[in-house]
């Protein structure tokens, strides 16, 4: 299946959970050396990442519901979409409620409770990235006729069509 929505023939959504999701990591490695540290600076660095991951989060989450309302209905593609999705949903909600615990300490200083929430959506990020299943074997996302030898996305041509340029020995022409 195809994204719905693209960007100079490249799917939004992927394109944007990488920013995300790195702050949001990020985030919880500077929360894990204030605490070795006790250097402020990381507490101050942690809260503006996870305000930003939010943000981005959000944005991307957009294009992804997006796609998720064309998987087609009784697949296991869409399933695992609203598993994905929802959360998604979840572990921002999770940094949201972390990010507001430390907006009125002063330095951002994290309680015990916006730790065990941030430690918390970065470990539902590890399976819901896991759930990257939707392109890898489910092919959300994916072009038709999607190859080896694919033209460039910028050519206006199909992913089945011919592109010039060598060809790794062995491969027959039109072959993924």
């Amino acid at each position: 299946m195809e994204s719905k929505v693209k960007l100079f023939g490249h799917p939004i959504h992927p394109m944007l959970i990488v920013l995300p999701l790195g702050l949001l990591s990020a985030a919880v490695v500077l929360d894990i050396v204030y605490l070795v540290t006790g250097d402020d600076v990381f507490n101050n660095v942690a809260f503006w990442n996870i305000a930003a991951g939010v943000v981005g989060g959000l944005g991307a989450a957009v294009f992804g519901a997006w796609d998720w309302f064309h998987i087609p209905r009784d697949t296991r593609a869409k399933r695992i979409g609203l598993w994905h999705g929802g959360g998604n949903v979840v572990l921002v909600a999770l940094f949201s409620l972390s990010w507001l615990l430390r907006l009125g300490q002063e330095g951002y200083e994290p309680g015990v409770l916006a730790y065990v929430l941030s430690f918390g959506g970065l470990g539902l990020a590890t399976v819901t990235g896991w759930l990257g299943e939707l392109v890898d074997r489910l092919g959300v996302g994916v072009d038709p006729g999607a190859n080896l030898n694919a033209p460039n996305s910028l050519s206006g041509l199909p992913a089945d069509a011919e592109a010039s340029g060598p060809r790794p020995a062995g491969s027959a022409a039109g072959q993924p």
